[in-house]
């Protein structure tokens, strides 16, 4: 008897792995060149056969975009969710236009977004019309996938109007929580702002262990929330033991916007000071951003224009080139004003792949990536004195380079694989879809997470 029925549950496992689910995504902008992350899921998922369209609040139509936006036409997956205009007088004027443009085509999807029986509040307040209309020429579909916390009130309209549908099953919600949706927004919006979410949704995501703890402090369901680490293509990011030659300057580089967050006044300070004891050394800081300006007048103050480089906004390719020259990098992450926090950031991720020695700070998440005293040093957040410190370490030891950079290069394989991760989401989605997620069983392939250190430990150099 037990024998007979191996076979039959073989059959049963292929039946459900052929079946793959339709899966849309749901973002506030797309496409957004930082936002590299949801461009490799979705690519990660065609290339695996899945069907992936994209909802967006806002289709950003000017600038660069990844070149994978244009490779994959993700443009021709993305549908806009119309604005829901705050007065309520103006919201009816244009959910009349709705209803009397689409109800002719769609009446059934039309009134079901409208039925107050179901939707209650969200139907009256019309955000379940608005929400609805990109998905009327659409098929159903069987994962909603919210790339932040803070959308997860679309995503749930979404679900559950597919839910209504019901014509290929109930639709699962998951949502992902990646940063300032589970620190800044906590601090204007209050600790209670997901306790529906945790409710309803079923299934959470987040970028790294530091904001899982968080979310289980706030009323997360442990075993539906799993740390989903943001991957790199390591294809992508040659690997190149650094070495220091005679009388050769020493190259730092640091890349990100120029916000708060990014804590770059503190790398500046630190090199700085560095320079005054290694006359040899330039620091090169990638990207743009609001605090471009502050950043230049920092660097003039300290007299350091010579050693210290703004290079604006560069594509991937020149990220690449800037990075194969340079020896060290340098993340100086900070928690901004607003509560704003990092998970571990993809530019460490990039740099480490490369092989360069890092010094970052023992913010958020990025202790989880940087193995102290291994592939790179931490420092406090907002410490000048002690970047200097890191970087003075390892420039009196170039020796220790190639081993510091083949021990990133190793985690970064071994943790961050976006190859791997995408496996690991893509049969994510075929346990909810086929309603029989069994923690046993998904544990028992899970790649594990890297051990992470008390972040409230403070490490010396």
């Amino acid at each position: 008897m037990q024998a007979a029925s191996i076979p039959n549950q073989k059959t049963q496992d292929q039946r459900s792995q052929d079946q793959k689910p339709r899966v849309a995504f749901v973002v506030s902008h797309f496409p957004v060149l930082s936002q590299t992350f949801v461009i490799n899921q979705v690519t990660g998922l065609l290339d695996r056969g899945y069907e992936v369209d994209i909802f967006t609040e806002c289709l950003e139509e000017s600038g660069a975009v990844h070149a994978d936006v244009v490779t994959y036409d993700l443009l021709a997956r993305t549908q806009v969710m119309p604005s829901v205009p705050e007065n309520y007088a103006v919201r009816s004027l244009k959910a009349l236009g709705l209803f009397l443009r689409h109800a002719p085509f769609h009446p059934q999807r039309v009134f079901q977004a409208l039925n107050l029986l179901s939707l209650g509040d969200r139907a009256a307040s019309l955000w379940a019309l608005f929400t609805a209309v990109p998905t009327l020429n659409l098929p159903d579909y069987e994962i909603i996938h919210c790339q932040f916390g803070d959308l997860s009130f679309r995503g749930r309209l979404l679900r559950d109007l597919m839910r209504l549908r019901h014509r290929r099953g109930a639709a699962k919600l998951i949502v992902m929580f990646r940063g300032f949706d589970i620190s800044a927004r906590l601090k204007d919006e209050g600790e209670n702002i997901y306790a529906d979410v945790f409710q309803q949704a079923d299934f959470f995501l987040t970028n790294c262990d530091f904001f899982r703890q968080r979310l289980l402090l706030l009323g997360a369901p442990p075993e539906k929330t799993r740390v989903h680490y943001s991957g790199l293509d390591c294809n992508k990011f040659d690997f190149q033991p650094r070495r220091l030659e005679a009388n050769e300057t020493v190259r730092i580089a640091a890349t990100g916007r120029l916000v708060e967050k990014k804590g770059f006044a503190y790398c500046i300070q630190g090199s700085a000071k560095l320079a005054l004891q290694y006359p040899n050394v330039q620091l090169d800081i990638i990207g743009d951003g609001p605090l471009r300006g502050a950043l230049a007048d920092l660097i003039d103050s300290l007299q350091m224009s010579e050693k210290i480089h703004l290079l604006g906004w560069q594509n991937e390719a020149g990220i690449v080139e800037i990075l194969s020259r340079s020896h060290l990098f340098v993340a100086p992450s900070v928690t901004a004003a607003d509560g704003n926090q990092d998970a571990p950031i993809n530019v460490l991720k990039e740099a480490m792949a490369m092989g360069l020695p890092v010094v970052s700070t023992t913010h958020g998440g990025i202790p989880e990536l940087v193995n102290h005293g291994v592939s790179g040093y931490l420092v406090p957040e907002r410490d000048g004195d002690a970047i200097a410190q890191a970087l003075t370490k390892l420039i009196e030891e170039p020796q220790r380079w190639p081993e510091m950079g083949k021990a990133g290069r190793a985690d970064v394989e071994r943790y961050y694989s976006l190859d791997d991760l995408n496996d690991r989401l893509a049969a994510l989605y075929q346990q909810l879809a086929a309603d029989d997620f069994c923690r046993q069983r998904f544990s028992d392939t899970q790649v594990k997470d890297p051990p992470v250190e008390d972040l409230s430990t403070t490490h010396s150099v």
